[in-house]
């Protein structure tokens, strides 16, 4: 069976690794991406064989409407020969139209009741699939058919948490202590077309830690590594080449996050976290409040960030998200194999 993925921004990575590797025991995977984010560092920091299909056009959408069938008829053009059999991605809105266009077989994944890709994504896939609290009469309102819809157990992270939080345990027991915490930050999503919260408000909270611990600053893109690294966020440490989940959890004392998947994870893994998002939350985000696995603070202030710091700790993982997501891993690779 020839199976493809298109892996569209850096987080699929994590996602379908595990899966990809797995299959391709028995299959032949075909990798496509665009070079958003750290997408294309971390398929190499994996190993993986891909091919770069199109680019990102920024967060103006008109510039995205503009750039949306530019890169279907690229896709098009690159996987007219290879026969595939099935296609799978997350949030991938080019994929469910091109795998129509060639008449494949098509699962398509999301986990954002905002995104407006869905629509044409959610009309052209022949399966839906999405996390079990996710809420269809949302859906429906960007026109998915109930009937396409099945959903998984858990939240999306779970899907490949599981497997990484065996690998991860002995790395954060070898953790060696230091004076100083160290706390990972993660900006507003710049160029994302759900998001219509404040820019770089961030700063003041930045400025006023920096002092205090060691932050780490996980930019999403150059445009935004560039504006940390301005001579008034010195000694902060910008991070501008890929880094993955192995490298940060065991490491991390408090992680904050303008919403986004790596927050989401830090919550699972049971890492002190604050989500400081501005817009409104998803069902996901909403879902996770309720196992108390993060805090959501959309004015957070530097003295209160250190001082949740100094209150809390690390805590076990949410081994109910981590056993859903085993199930929703088995669910979602029968789907592909089986259809």
């Amino acid at each position: 069976m020839n199976i493809w993925f298109d892996l569209s921004n850096s987080p699929h990575i994590n996602l379908f690794g595990a899966m990809i590797r797995d299959l391709q025991q028995a299959h032949e995977v075909i990798i496509t991406c665009r070079p958003l984010a750290n997408t294309v560092d971390l398929l190499d920091l994996h190993g993986f064989k891909y091919t770069v299909v199109g680019t990102h056009y920024g967060g103006k959408l008109i510039n995205k409407i503009f750039g949306f069938p530019i890169r279907a008829w690229h896709m098009k053009k690159f996987l007219v020969k290879k026969n595939i059999d099935v296609a799978i991605s997350q949030s991938t809105f080019n994929a469910p139209l091109v795998s129509r266009l060639l008449g494949i077989r098509c699962i398509y994944m999301n986990d954002n009741e905002h995104a407006l890709g869905n629509i044409p994504a959610f009309l052209c896939a022949n399966k839906i699939m999405i996390p079990e609290f996710l809420s269809i009469k949302k859906l429906k309102k960007q026109l998915a058919n109930p009937k396409k819809i099945v959903q998984y157990p858990g939240v999306k992270e779970g899907i490949y948490l599981w497997e990484l939080n065996e690998r991860l345990d002995q790395q954060i027991l070898d953790k060696k202590n230091t004076l100083r915490s160290t706390v990972y930050i993660r900006p507003e999503p710049w160029t994302a077309q759900y998001y219509k919260g404040s820019k770089n408000f961030m700063d003041t909270l930045i400025l006023g830690m920096k002092d205090e611990v060691d932050i780490i600053l996980l930019p999403r893109g150059n445009e935004q590594a560039q504006y940390y690294l301005d001579a008034k966020f010195e000694g902060i440490r910008v991070i501008k080449t890929a880094l993955d989940i192995a490298d940060i959890a065991p490491d991390c004392d408090l992680f904050i996050g303008a919403g986004g998947i790596m927050t989401r994870e830090m919550a699972v893994l049971g890492i002190p976290t604050i989500s400081v998002y501005q817009d409104e939350l998803l069902d996901v985000d909403r879902y996770l409040l309720t196992q108390n696995a993060f805090l959501h603070r959309p004015h957070l202030t530097a003295e209160e960030a250190l001082q949740y710091l100094k209150q809390s700790s690390r805590q076990a993982p949410n081994r109910e998200l981590l056993e859903k997501g085993r199930q929703a891993y088995d669910k979602i690779k029968s789907a592909i194999v089986n259809g």
